[in-house]
């Protein structure tokens, strides 16, 4: 059993408790892989080498499917193919083999997957339901010689739930007239008109197309050359419908992330409200609007095929100005945590909140500290050995205030909220190892935030031994960013600006290895 030490100490005119935690650990039972220095505890990342977007997202059968971009010999870009692992929860993994390979027509970008239970692609023989997967091929030798059409659209099959694939012999089966980025397809089955719709993006816009068996595509419509945002170049798409929280409304939702362009620098997600008629998606949207504010989420999709009909999102947890530069050695780059994604409407705006699935919650382990009150104007220290491998949880007006994570060398991870600029910030300047890449540590990273608009605001905090997620009223409001730390964070400094109200912690737990 662990015990707490509390340590009384005066601070800013009362007395303050600092908690101080020795936990015992016992070598001789700890797993004797992913050891190595910032390799996520809880959330996914490859055995070794390169990782980028995550692909084929599908659930079939019991098995959640999470293909991603591979580099199989190199922790920096290389040719890409298709990795693969299997999960029952979504937050426990199974590697798998390389499921796709390079062949005659290039590298296999990203895509999506689909469960084609009707059989429409005639590739089940014997009453076989079908998995199908839609990618782009990328011609290097294309690209090389300067010719814009080096991009097209390829699909595959597996009639063992995703244990081996065969590629279509009619590949490519979308061909490419000259769209230099052509790219990304997204496909689902739509039921008002029976039949696959595939979103793409073409440089600075989507494009539609829809087919009756998945290997002859028709041409439907453009959207977005003048909305949103168009700081780079368009990438991964993903439509689909959500019902609007607490009415009997639904709004169709379209996901593009851009690179680059996003509000905090380099790789972002941005998303649009609605409707999707079968042949042209329309949204009277005027501004951008971000999934996540923070630097390091960007190509995420959802799930195809989910049971109960939720809309599961995961995304690459990295960003293209340092992503080939993190300090990593044997493997590089994690996914986020999944979330669950929701709609909601906030005045006559309608607002995509992402918030961790409730299988994360089963991670948690030990309380190490739960109850903490920070009167205004005050200013409490918790000290834990395991705050790198936690959730915190607490409560704050939104008004001025401070959440700070410390290790013994003086690197610092600071979240604060000013509201006199309705401004929630994440700087991690002082973090650890900045200095690999100009872009990393430079600025702070910040999310605007109406406290007329928020009430009361619930924090939900994810550290892992590379990363902090921070989710603001279930998902309202998020940051997701990396952070490379020389020594592991020991020390929680919470202080309280003069909100008139207490700060609670309600909890800081333990998240449980998932390896």
């Amino acid at each position: 059993m662990q015990k707490a030490m509390v340590v009384c100490v005066f601070l800013a005119g009362f007395m303050a408790c600092k908690e101080t935690r020795k936990k015992k650990v016992d070598e001789g039972q700890e797993p004797q892989v992913y050891k190595e220095q910032y390799r996520p505890q809880y959330h996914f990342s490859p055995p070794k080498m390169w990782m980028n977007d995550p692909n084929g997202l599908v659930y079939h059968e019991g098995i959640y499917h999470l293909f991603y971009q591979y580099y199989p010999d190199d922790i920096v870009w290389g040719p890409m193919h298709w990795g693969h692992a299997v999960s029952k929860d979504m937050v426990h993994w199974e590697h798998k083999p390389i499921a796709l390979y390079p062949d005659e027509h290039g590298l296999i970008f990203s895509g999506s997957a689909v469960v084609d239970r009707n059989n429409t692609s005639g590739f089940a023989k014997n009453g076989e339901t079908p998995l199908v997967a839609i990618f782009t091929y990328h011609s290097m030798e294309g690209e090389k010689e300067g010719r814009t059409d080096f991009q097209t659209q390829g699909i595959a099959y597996s009639l063992d739930n995703g244990d081996t694939w065969t590629k279509y012999e009619g590949n490519p089966v979308i061909g490419n007239e000259g769209i230099k980025d052509f790219r990304d397809p997204k496909v689902f089955w739509h039921e008002s008109t029976k039949r696959w719709i595939l979103a793409l993006v073409a440089g600075d816009h989507a494009k539609f197309y829809a087919s009756e068996n998945l290997r002859e595509w028709e041409y439907l419509s453009d959207f977005g050359k003048n909305q949103g945002a168009h700081g780079g170049v368009w990438e991964c798409p993903d439509l689909f419908k959500l019902p609007v929280e607490g009415t009997d409304e639904e709004k169709w939702v379209l996901i593009i992330s851009i690179n680059p362009g996003a509000p905090n620098g380099g790789s972002g997600t941005q998303y649009f409200v609605g409707d999707f008629d079968g042949e042209k998606f329309t949204s009277d949207q005027k501004e951008a609007k971000w999934l996540d504010y923070g630097t390091d989420n960007y190509a995420g999709v959802t799930y195809n095929n989910v049971p109960n009909g939720d809309r599961i999102f995961i995304g690459w947890m990295s960003n293209w100005d340092y992503a080939r530069d993190t300090p990593t050695q044997v493997w590089r780059s994690a996914m986020t945590l999944p979330r669950k994604l929701s709609l909601v409407k906030m005045g006559e705006e309608y607002a995509l909140k992402n918030f961790p699935l409730e299988q994360v919650d089963g991670l948690t382990a030990e309380m190490m500290a739960k109850d903490v009150r920070v009167p205004s104007g005050g200013k409490r220290e918790v000290v834990l050995d395991g705050l790198n491998q936690s959730r915190i949880k607490l409560r704050t007006a939104c008004k001025d205030f401070s959440i700070t994570f410390k290790n013994h060398l003086d690197e610092a991870l600071v979240l604060s909220m000013d509201s006199n600029t309705n401004m929630f910030r994440l700087d991690r300047t002082n973090s650890g190892q900045v200095e690999f890449q100009q872009e990393f540590g430079n600025k702070h990273h910040q999310m605007p935030l109406d406290c007329s608009k928020a009430g009361e605001l619930e924090l939900s905090i994810f550290l892992d031994r590379s990363s902090v997620e921070v989710f603001i009223n279930e998902g309202l409001w998020v940051m997701t960013d990396q952070i490379f730390p020389t020594a592991p964070y020991t020390i929680l400094i919470i202080s309280n600006g003069q909100s008139g109200q207490d700060i609670l912690l309600e909890g800081i737990e333990t998240m449980q290895t998932i390896w």
